[in-house]
């Protein structure tokens, strides 16, 4: 299936992705498919099809998630993001007659993007990989500030609290970033002095929409 009314955006965390989607649907009139928007079908995913999505969903104690080694932290978020391309393909091949246009911030794989979507209607945005291991628990943000608390409940909070980063520092690796960088799709990076106006531009020029 070929989604021409569809704008993807991929890439790294804190780099803006939400923002843009949000602000490039409300410019555009259009329909924003905002982070985990595959979420709507989390309650019905069975266990058998979907064991990482499913994972934290029936977790009866969330320690057991935070103490997970960073080799078992790194597995399960490839898992999930598998499980969310599945999803999203699926709520996406349903919308696929709305005439607006459709801005979305995508888990789907750069090589799968490759195959369903024209060239220029991707678009990675990128941060610094180790701004989601500085920054994780300083947003104001209620599920990061309850895996701080759990963390800080450990026996050894230090010990677990660099346990977990060191699992964050694997999904945030250079390598991971590179790939991203040299997909050959337009890339974004981060820039702390661009405004938010200039870099919405930027999206704009590197999607043909102006």
């Amino acid at each position: 299936m070929h989604f021409s009314n569809f704008y993807f955006i991929n890439g790294t965390a804190y780099a803006g992705k939400s923002t843009k989607v949000k602000l490039l649907a409300k410019k555009y009139n259009g329909i924003a498919c905002e982070e985990n928007y595959h979420n709507k079908l989390l309650p019905q995913l069975s266990k058998e099809d979907f064991p990482c999505l499913t994972y934290t969903r029936d977790l009866t104690d969330w320690h057991d998630f935070i103490r997970r080694t960073p080799e078992a932290y790194e597995t399960w978020i490839d898992g999930v993001s598998k499980e969310c391309e599945t999803l999203e393909l699926k709520i996406l091949s349903d919308m696929t007659q709305e005439e607006k246009p459709i801005f979305v911030d995508t888990n789907i794989s750069l090589e799968t993007l490759k195959t369903i979507v024209d060239h220029n209607h991707v678009l990675i945005m990128l941060a610094d990989p180790q701004i989601s291991v500085r920054r994780f628990f300083e947003r104001p943000d209620r599920d990061k500030q309850f895996l701080y608390q759990l963390i800080m409940e450990e026996p050894d909070p230090e010990q677990a609290l660099e346990n977990y980063r060191q699992g964050l520092m694997r999904i945030n690796s250079q390598e991971r970033y590179d790939r991203f960088l040299y997909s050959g799709f337009h890339v974004i990076l981060r820039d702390e002095n661009r405004s938010i106006e200039q870099t919405l531009a930027l999206a704009e020029k590197a999607l043909g929409l102006k």
